[in-house]
């Protein structure tokens, strides 16, 4: 079972366009494509983590356990 709906994958969505787009990007270097997408991947995991760690238990209702500066101070 894939993990994104193939509706999801259409052409409808610019998913074909924006894939030539960074091979392009990239100088038309599909390796080089593969590993700038995993750097913006990996800075956006980073920023995820973050904003996580910004929101309040309280607000997030326990969605997210990520341990805080102050719960490690104990």
């Amino acid at each position: 079972m894939p993990a994104v709906p193939e509706t999801a994958l259409s052409d409808d969505d610019g998913l074909e366009a924006a894939a030539e787009q960074a091979i392009a990007a990239c100088g038309g270097d599909a390796r080089e494509t593969v590993k700038a997408l995993i750097v913006a991947n990996a800075f956006l995991e980073a920023q995820v983590a973050e904003l996580r760690a910004a929101v309040s238990t309280g607000y997030s209702r326990g969605r997210y356990d990520v341990e805080r500066e102050r719960d490690r101070k104990e």
